[in-house]
């Protein structure tokens, strides 16, 4: 009877897991991140580095991931020196970009426990520096709002960030030092860009201040966010927001912003588990922007739940 008890327990739990909005986005990006390189025999960006991150970030946080539909990626994502010779991918021509994308996949992936080796993180941080420049940002699809896939200076320079500290921050810390003063000194023309400050200094008061001040007024009342204040709300401006909101741990000034925006992205999730892509300008249609949006809100709605 004790062992019938709890298989009806594991059961129950399982269909409780598949039914949350969290496990459809994990479960959707299981079959889509793997799919492209054995179909194309190549490896994309978005489906391998922004889809892959969040899959990584799932198996960090427990979820009930098996190792096949990674095993590929997370071979080439160890292997920084062949990056560059990515074939077939026609959106594959940002080397700099697609380096970021790959990096900050790789970091995760290490994060998570899928690599041991440090080594080949530290080789693909150090690979960045080369294209950070001498303000000390990464300058990613310059004069544009940013997008899932191209991400823009500020979710660029943040990205780069992130990589370089979970690598190794005693070894990069000047690179480090030199972004995050950028973000001092610049001021947020975007919420995206808001977002990105408040991703990468949280804990500097002035940025922080600056960020919530644009972020906070700027959420529509459907819970979302758009690209700038009054604009629609998106997927994916909704879910890097939600991840600063999140990184501040500010509970008393994020909690209610951060269960509308999740609500928002819950109401959007396609029934297959994806989101619809955010595009700039919006309404277009792209599966690499497709891709992306769906990392980035699969891994806002893991880290907030």
């Amino acid at each position: 009877m004790t062992g019938a008890v709890i298989a009806i327990a594991l059961a129950t739990q399982m269909l409780l897991a598949a039914a949350t909005p969290e496990q459809k986005a994990i479960d959707y990006l299981t079959v889509e991140v793997p799919r492209w390189s054995k179909e194309n025999g190549c490896f994309s960006c978005h489906n391998n580095g922004d889809g892959a991150r969040a899959l990584y970030a799932a198996v960090q946080r427990g979820y009930p991931i098996a190792k096949a539909p990674l095993a590929d990626t997370t071979r080439w994502l160890l292997a920084p020196g062949s990056w560059d010779d990515n074939r077939g991918e026609p959106g594959f021509s940002d080397k700099k970009l697609a380096r970021i994308q790959f990096a900050a996949a790789l970091a995760q992936a290490y994060a998570a426990g899928a690599i041991s080796d440090r080594r080949a993180l530290i080789e693909a941080a150090q690979s960045l520096i080369p294209y950070q420049e001498t303000d000390g940002s990464w300058l990613v699809d310059v004069g544009a709002v940013g997008s899932p896939a191209t991400y823009g200076t500020s979710l660029a320079t943040y990205m780069a960030i992130r990589t370089l500290e979970k690598s190794d921050a005693g070894r990069f810390s000047k690179a480090i030092s030199k972004a995050n003063q950028w973000f001092i000194v610049t001021s947020p023309r975007s919420v995206l860009s808001a977002a990105a400050a408040l991703l990468a200094l949280p804990r500097t008061g002035s940025v922080a201040q600056r960020s919530l001040d644009l972020i906070l007024p700027a959420q529509s009342s459907d819970g979302g966010w758009g690209p700038h204040p009054l604009t629609p709300s998106e997927p994916f401006d909704t879910a890097v927001v939600l991840l600063a909101l999140h990184g501040l741990n500010d509970p008393k000034r994020t909690d209610g912003p951060i269960a509308r925006g999740r609500a928002f992205l819950i109401a959007r999730q396609l029934s297959g588990g994806g989101w619809p892509e955010t595009t700039r300008p919006p309404g277009a249609q792209s599966y690499a922007q497709h891709i992306s949006t769906s990392g980035w809100a699969t891994l806002a709605l893991i880290l907030t739940r």
